[in-house]
């Protein structure tokens, strides 16, 4: 068993298939405390209530509703953490897009690492609880100095510029290539959160379909 976030990033550009019938490459990961029950924040996502109260495992789905795609979900902590590999986070997807019920609101956090395989780039998202959301593109951070940037900053998750030095662009490009990595440590680290790879590839979580906002 592997119980950290580092590891979604590191198989984020991987063409390995999970070992069940799980997620591995891929993974979009939207993580939020504050809500009155984990519940209300995947109604807020869309997800069905009679869908939640059978908590079925994502192993053992059924076939999806039209416009609709899987998530699994879980707990650690304070926090609920939702995982997607449709190409990008749903909350993200409705919050850009002015849903109303995805609007952060004061104590409500929300951190998002959206792949956006459909429209790059590759996005992280922070709504700290002031009722405002602050994006940065992988390899950035969100310019806040929050306790987030510095984790992100510490996890080498933050480039500089090109370098100008042609010795040194390979390095650069490595890490530029495996930059999801760092990305998904650092948000382990702020948040403290756990997330279990075995759980995860065979898909032992609770399934939820959401739709296609």
């Amino acid at each position: 068993m592997t119980d950290t976030i580092g590891w979604i990033g590191q198989h984020t550009n991987s063409d390995q298939a999970a070992p069940g019938r799980g997620m591995l490459s891929g993974i979009s990961l939207t993580l939020a405390r504050g809500f009155d029950s984990d519940d209300e924040f995947l109604i807020g996502l869309g997800a069905d209530l009679d869908e939640l109260a059978a908590r079925t495992p994502y192993q053992d789905r059924g076939p999806l509703p039209a416009d609709h795609h899987p998530a699994m979900y879980g707990t650690h902590g304070d926090w609920l953490y939702v995982l997607e590999n449709w190409g990008r986070a749903t909350w993200y997807t409705g919050y850009t897009g002015g849903v109303k019920s995805m609007r952060p609101y004061p104590d409500e956090e929300i951190i998002c690492i959206t792949l956006n395989e459909f429209s790059p780039p590759q996005m992280i998202v922070h709504a700290p609880g002031d009722g405002n959301a602050y994006r940065a593109e992988f390899t950035t951070d969100t310019g806040q100095g929050s306790a987030l940037d510095a984790a992100l900053q510490a996890a080498g998750a933050v480039l500089g510029p090109r370098p100008e030095d042609d010795a040194d662009i390979p390095a650069y490009e490595d890490r530029l290539v495996n930059i999801a990595g760092p990305v998904f440590a650092a948000v382990g680290a702020y948040t403290g959160v756990l997330i279990d790879q075995a759980a995860v590839t065979t898909g032992t979580l609770p399934y939820v379909a959401l739709p296609a906002v």
